[in-house]
């Protein structure tokens, strides 16, 4: 019987699959970056078709079922809507049972039918998951798309329909064998419709943060949403989304014998700082002379510890944290991640809920226009019940939007801390570019500054007006690329006070550009010097990561002593997000349309940050990257990172966008102004409670 049925499944995807189905192996294409969804999903033949239907879906969502959710989310509180969640996966019991024996993992057979019987009986019907709880027994995704990949079914292309949204033809087949097997579609009675209703609804809901991260998030949400599915399909079809594939990850990561890079040195006690001049070698190269000894006035929890050693002029952490045990600066830089607060989305209610007042929940979105004609610039911001307290503006890291996941918990710090909050976006994002005028090119730092400032200018001008109030003090804290432009602001501020801002804090701010694009791009394209496999690799690291978020969202505790991830896996997930933010901006300065057939990916593919500048910064101001470079740097603020004293830098030793050679300088410039730490990489300290001490300090309010 169980043969009979895989050759029914067999013939019914080859039926479907008829039409649509090229069976010709793929051939990558060649270029700087792949492409991630002809890699999974092969050339997107109907993407006329497909980038119309998908517009329509998103419409329909907007006006027709997020209203529907928005409504069940504000009838049932987060607990019932996960309960009924809890028993619909039970309910669906069938199609995982049958897709297992058909792919012959028995194993999997037996654990699936203890769970359910455990969850029927002990779980009042699936609504609890005592199985997972008090037994260990993982629940398992299978469905029958898996089994029809399992008997060699290709896929076909990739195709978006009406509501259900993007498929492939063995998935839409997949699918309506789900239905088959599913007890609920044989209810027939009016009231047990109404159950299966419901069931649809909550069940749906759940797809309504990934619709407003990709609305809200990407210039093209088509593009992403196609590789995000081809991505996830594949991992599903290649049974990656076991537990099994975290499990060995930590322990690789946890193997004694791995080779981290060393530790960054550092001396035994404070000491004094020195304030240095720059000569030169024989060779060349900078050498540091003492000019003067400089008393260290800082005494921050006894690790305050040298910059330089005087005898070999080596840089030197002011701050240690003792126990960070660093893997590599590409990984060490992701444990960003790690860097929550728990209480900022904690509430009964779903996030779609009306009654949903958590912190995040509370921040408000506006506008202002910065250029007649042009898009409205959204921003947030949350206010005190003083409507003249402080208030602190937020510029995050390259690319980062005003719904940054970052932005949100520093507001929540400031805000603790009795400060009014602005989220704006960065300089270097497809909003941002939408809102200024066509001649604008994000890049040069001078110039994103002169329209941040006039943005924010506006913003604080639109809430002062609104509220009837003048801020008492304001505060702009920059995170990365955000950090740079921060203290170029700060620069021209200096000069100029016209914004009235009386700190700046920067955080892991690149010292020299055109140096930190070249990092990003060497590490970015790591993934071509072993081009073999790609998918499975790039398949087991987005696995990797979905179960990391998935035991996030489940409350578990994840080991933060070693993430799960080799430096080429590390290189893959940060290449991939720093090259999808420059996507991102090229679509939009090609104002490209996204309801149409595009090639415009082609170009993307084949420019890195590099081609980037030599393309849209080099001109008429520019003839060189050697001219490019001076206006680029941090360094170039010499006067201002000398003279000033309302800033502070946050820095790492290791933080792979900039060298030693560049801290040294910019030591020598702001001295204890500067705080390095022993270790976190680029952002990837911020989470440890250290680094959120010393930022408290820094804005405490005096009374």
């Amino acid at each position: 019987m169980l043969k009979q049925y895989k050759i029914i499944l067999i013939l019914l995807c080859l039926i479907l699959n008829a039409n649509l189905c090229i069976c010709e192996e793929l051939v990558r294409q060649q270029s700087k970056y792949p492409d991630y969804a002809y890699e999974y999903l092969g050339a997107d033949k109907f993407e006329k078709m497909n980038r119309k239907v998908f517009a329509f879906n998103l419409g329909l969502n907007k006006y027709a079922i997020r209203p529907v959710h928005i409504l069940w989310s504000s009838i049932l509180p987060e607990y019932g809507i996960e309960r009924i969640q809890y028993a619909y996966r039970n309910i669906e019991y069938p199609k995982r049972l049958v897709s297992n024996l058909i792919q012959k993992d028995f194993k999997t057979c037996g654990t699936e039918t203890v769970r359910f019987l455990t969850n029927t009986t002990l779980g009042l019907g699936g609504m609890f998951d005592p199985a997972k709880r008090y037994f260990n027994i993982e629940p398992s995704t299978e469905d029958m798309e898996q089994a029809l990949t399992k008997c060699k079914c290709h896929s076909g292309a990739y195709i978006v329909l009406p509501v259900i949204s993007g498929t492939t033809p063995r998935g839409a087949a997949g699918k309506l064998l789900d239905i088959s097997l599913n007890p609920t579609t044989y209810v027939a009675t009016p009231v047990l419709a109404m159950v299966k209703a419901g069931l649809t609804v909550n069940r749906t809901s759940y797809i309504q943060p990934f619709i407003k991260m990709i609305e809200s998030t990407y210039a093209d949400p088509y593009d992403i949403a196609k590789k995000a599915y081809g991505i996830d399909n594949y991992i599903k079809c290649q049974n990656y989304d076991r537990k099994e594939i975290l499990e060995k990850a930590f322990e690789e990561t946890s193997n004694p014998d791995e080779k981290n890079y060393d530790a960054p040195e550092f001396v035994e006690h404070p000491h004094d700082l020195i304030e240095a001049q720059k000569d030169k070698n024989p060779d060349g190269t900078d050498k540091l002379t003492v000019s003067k000894i400089v008393q260290c006035g800082a005494n921050i929890d006894n690790v305050v510890l040298n910059s330089y050693n005087a005898n070999n002029s080596k840089l030197m952490a002011d701050k240690i944290l003792f126990d960070y045990n660093p893997q590599n600066p590409v990984v060490d830089s992701m444990r960003t991640a790690l860097f929550s607060l728990p209480e900022i989305h904690r509430s009964m209610w779903n996030e779609l809920s009306i009654w949903n007042r958590s912190f995040a929940e509370k921040i408000k979105t506006s506008s202002v226009n910065i250029t007649p004609d042009k898009e409205n610039y959204k921003f947030r911001y949350i206010m005190q019940k003083d409507k003249t307290s402080p208030v602190a503006i937020i510029y995050p890291s390259i690319g980062e939007g005003i719904m940054s996941e970052h932005s949100v918990i520093l507001a929540k710090i400031f805000y603790d801390a009795g400060y009014s909050v602005i989220i704006q976006g960065s300089h270097f994002q497809w909003e941002f570019v939408k809102s200024m005028p066509d001649s604008y090119k994000p890049g040069i730092p001078s110039q994103d500054a002169e329209y941040l400032k006039l943005t924010t200018a506006k913003i604080i001008d639109k809430l002062e007006k609104k509220y009837s109030c003048k801020f008492k003090d304001k505060t702009l804290l920059g995170t990365s690329f955000g950090a740079l432009t921060t203290l170029f602001l700060a620069d021209k501020e200096f000069k100029n006070n016209t914004l009235g801002i009386t700190k700046y804090i920067s955080i892991c701010p690149p010292i020299e550009l055109l140096y930190a694009m070249d990092q990003v791009d060497k590490n970015s394209e790591e993934w071509s010097k072993n081009p073999n496999d790609l998918k499975n690799r790039v398949a087991i690291t987005a696995a990797k990561i979905i179960q990391l978020l998935d035991m996030k969202e489940d409350n578990h505790d994840i080991n933060i002593e070693k993430l799960p991830f080799s430096e080429e896996e590390g290189k893959i997930i940060t290449g991939f997000i720093m090259h999808q933010k420059l996507s991102d901006l090229i679509f939009t300065l090609e104002k490209t349309p996204t309801n149409k057939k595009t090639d415009i990916y082609q170009t993307i593919n084949n420019m890195n940050y590099r081609d980037y500048a030599q393309k849209y910064l080099l001109g008429v101001n520019y003839k060189t990257f050697d001219e490019l470079q001076n206006d680029t740097s941090l360094l170039s603020l010499a006067d201002f990172l000398q003279n000033s004293k309302n800033y502070k830098i946050f820095h790492s030793l290791d933080d792979y966008l900039v060298n030693h050679s560049q801290l040294k300088k910019l030591k020598i410039y702001s001295g204890k102004k500067t705080l390095l730490y022993s270790n976190g990489a680029h952002l990837g300290f911020m989470y440890k409670p250290e680094f959120i001490d010393d930022l408290k300090r820094e804005i405490v309010l005096q009374k």
